[in-house]
């Protein structure tokens, strides 16, 4: 049997397995055992556990579980309800200012979190009902904050990134710098449908009956830029060469314990084992996806379908835009059916070659391989933020919701036109700070 043809037996194996609901690392180890053994035997269960540990061998991936942490405390704790109220005591009397200040939070509760689910439940359970009580269109309430949701695996730091450079040997700082411009246009884009849409729907931005003192502009400030500190620490200490990602990490997650402990009182052993054990499981799962992704790409390359699959690509007589927009196609139905991480362990291994082959930019590629996976997020079946939000607004129905997220997805692929367009969106900052890559 050809490698190509083993390869698609490979995807329809997986396809198969995950949808049985199967948790996604024993899923993919599994598939990966199962085909080993099928076509080299079972000598070849001789290198599993070699492959299986040395997947998660890397002192870079301690990085994972701190930021976890980091944003499980942020979660655990109001900063998200004390973020929404700074936001909206500030930018109440601005036209529009309700919406502008949810997109805002989500993106910067989501930069804290880096969690999406997280950040469309403490910023849904406030700014939705207000949202609603204000007139706006339920379907903009509840879209807007799906797809503020997703922007926390852009915006650094983010999970996300960090496992794409762990998985393709890239800079992870570098990363970092090259999401942030493109986070920005889609927190801008997204708040200039937002306003569009509920000036379209009738919407009056004229309610400024609610003022606020000076006074209570300021009270808040005290509780939410100690955060704003932490996360730009971070980031200062990566770009300036202080620290490695894994110690900035750690002593970011310290000092978020720190901050809620010491702001909202969250010092109890009861709630900061809460917070412990949480991010525990969450790293757990991420790490068990990493190393059964190590022994899903072993697969792949013993079987040569990697080197299979990157020459019928290389092959294809097609010009490097028609094959970029054939792989953004792949990974934006990929993420429909799977998490980011899984897409990013799964894949980003096998086309990064090819796309550096092509001329392209492998971090402009990251860019938009994540947001094709943002966009996964707020898409069925398994859009996690959809079901997010319909817990917290169980009244409107998940086709309201859908049809509300569907704008934002529209914003999303025109965010990656205009990365296309515009590369210097992603390349300028890194290349400024750190110099240029050297592929």
């Amino acid at each position: 049997m050809s490698p190509l043809m083993i390869g698609v037996l490979i995807v329809i194996a997986t396809v198969i397995v995950l949808g049985t609901g199967i948790p996604v690392a024993f899923g993919l180890g599994l598939v990966a055992i199962g085909f080993l053994v099928a076509f080299e035997g079972l000598d070849a269960l001789d290198v599993v556990a070699d492959v299986f540990f040395g997947g998660i061998a890397e002192f870079s991936l301690v990085s994972i579980p701190m930021f976890i942490v980091m944003g499980a405390a942020v979660a655990s704790s109001p900063a998200g309800k004390d973020l929404y109220a700074a936001l909206d005591r500030w930018l109440h009397r601005v036209p529009g200012g309700l919406i502008i200040s949810n997109i805002g939070a989500c993106s910067i509760f989501a930069a804290l979190s880096g969690s999406s689910p997280a950040t469309c439940a403490a910023i849904g359970k406030m700014g939705i009902p207000e949202m609603r009580q204000r007139g706006y269109p339920e379907g903009l309430a509840t879209g807007a904050i799906a797809a503020g949701g997703t922007l926390g695996i852009l915006i650094p730091p983010s999970i996300t990134m960090i496992v794409y450079g762990i998985a393709t040997e890239t800079s992870i700082g570098r990363l970092f710098l090259a999401g942030i411009m493109p986070g920005l246009m889609l927190t801008t884009l997204f708040m200039m449908w937002s306003l569009y849409t509920a000036k379209r729907h009738g919407y009056k931005f004229g309610d400024m009956t609610q003022k606020f003192s000076l006074r209570e502009k300021l009270e808040v400030l005290p509780r939410v830029l100690p955060f704003f500190a932490i996360i730009v620490g971070v980031l200062f200490v990566l770009y300036g060469g202080v620290a490695t990602p894994s110690e900035a990490a750690g002593v970011g997650a310290f000092l978020v314990l720190i901050l809620v402990a010491i702001i909202y009182k969250v010092w109890q052993p009861k709630k900061i084992w809460t917070i412990i054990s949480d991010s525990m499981r969450e790293s757990v799962m991420i790490l068990m996806i990493i190393a059964t992704s190590a022994l899903f790409s072993y697969a792949l390359s013993s079987l040569f379908v990697t080197q299979s699959v990157a020459q019928f690509i290389v092959e294809m007589d097609v010009n490097r835009w028609g094959l970029m927009a054939m792989i953004n196609v792949f990974l934006l139905v990929a993420g429909f059916f799977l998490p980011p991480v899984a897409v990013i362990l799964m894949t980003a291994p096998i086309l990064l070659p090819i796309i550096v082959e092509s001329g392209f930019d492998p971090y402009w590629f990251a860019v938009v391989f994540t947001i094709n996976m943002e966009i996964g997020l707020i898409t069925p079946p398994v859009g996690l933020n959809l079901y997010v939000i319909n817990g917290i607004a169980p009244d409107i129905s998940l086709p309201t919701i859908l049809k509300g997220a569907l704008p934002f997805m529209l914003c999303m692929i025109l965010g990656i036109v205009l990365l296309c367009i515009f590369p210097d969106i992603v390349t300028w900052l890194p290349n400024v700070m750190m110099g240029p890559a050297i592929n």
